[in-house]
């Protein structure tokens, strides 16, 4: 088996810089760790061949070649595994050894530099690709994912998976404040108080303690990669959350849900607190001030992300909030998942 390769993979920009990270063992090793999401991919493939024999598969964003390789038991007839990472010519390996060279053809480059397809292959059945990140939009893979659905998948071919949720609810955590703040007031007999204000600006990713969910959790978005448009990859949606005991609030948490609808049974997962861990964990928006609220009282806002002007990569998250309907927007913060 031979991987094609980008010829014009030497003339780098700031961005292709993201498909370096890429390139180490210990992220590949805690993705495929994840039972939850590794797992979820296994059944809604190998578990539905019905869907995946005879067919032409894309697997965009393909790493170490795991969902290639599902799709290929499934019965798939050919594999296009697509990855602008290093790591690609470890799948050439893997796939080599598990006997699947000739139906798994590996490509290096970027989906969008792509001019033609192996065998002459003009239109594919299925595209698989585990393209979210941290906060769901971390990194937009999913605008790449989008481009290969427009390009290359056929009038009815199929997503996988294709529809997500993004879901807010608030929290609090009485340890962050100490933890997190307090602790630069002397660090080692040095007072570093200027690193207070920019543990704001970056979200937080942590396994959030159940225990500290203080509101409901309500739906912000929901989209369908089978027809989502490139500029529908953003979010703005007023909330309001009611809180459900006397509380400090402190911070919002913010997680997804992932579901493959079109298996014989639905697939669905999610990356909530009170479901099992998985390496995304959960984003967490700390606030700069705690709101103090009784049982009952609502806390309400506007929650925006959009990826970043200059990095698309990066996403530029805001939440205006206000504690009661009388009172405007009384707080504005900022903040850059990088």
């Amino acid at each position: 088996m031979e991987i094609e390769i980008n010829q014009e993979d030497n003339k780098k920009s700031n961005k292709d810089y993201y498909f370096d990270s890429y390139d180490h063992i210990a992220i590949h090793e805690e993705m495929l760790q994840d039972q939850v999401r590794t797992g979820s991919y296994y059944k809604a493939i190998v578990k539905n061949k019905h869907l995946f024999k005879d067919k032409v598969v894309m697997d965009v964003g393909c790493g170490t070649g795991i969902l290639s390789l599902f799709a290929a038991s499934a019965g798939a007839k050919l594999v296009i595994g697509i990855d602008n990472s290093d790591i690609i010519f470890q799948a050439e390996k893997i796939i080599k050894a598990n006997n699947f060279s000739h139906i798994i053809k590996l490509i290096k480059n970027k989906i969008e530099d792509i001019q033609e397809l192996p065998d002459k292959i003009e239109k594919v059945d299925i595209i698989v690709s585990e393209w979210m990140g941290y906060c769901l939009f971390f990194e937009n893979m999913l605008e790449s994912v989008i481009f290969a659905r427009d390009k290359w998948l056929a009038k009815d071919g199929l997503m996988f998976p294709d529809k997500f949720g993004f879901f807010l609810a608030g929290i609090e955590n009485p340890n962050f404040k100490p933890d997190k703040i307090d602790f630069w007031k002397d660090v080692y007999g040095f007072d570093m108080t200027c690193f207070q204000d920019l543990v704001y600006l970056e979200p937080s990713v942590e396994a959030v303690d159940p225990e500290t969910i203080v509101t409901n959790t309500i739906l912000l978005k929901e989209i369908d990669t089978q027809v989502l448009k490139k500029e529908d990859i953003s979010l703005k949606s007023s909330f309001i959350l009611t809180t459900q005991k006397n509380c400090n609030l402190n911070g919002l948490v913010a997680f997804f849900t992932t579901t493959f609808s079109k298996c014989h049974k639905k697939v669905h997962f999610s990356t909530g607190p009170l479901t099992q861990q998985t390496h995304w964990r959960q984003s967490v928006f700390y606030l700069e001030e705690e709101i103090n609220l009784k049982r009952g009282k609502t806390f309400r806002g506007v929650f925006s992300l959009f990826p970043n002007a200059k990095n698309s990569r990066d996403l530029d998250i805001s939440i205006e909030y206000k504690t009661e309907p009388q009172k405007i927007f009384s707080k504005v913060q900022n903040y850059r998942f990088r």
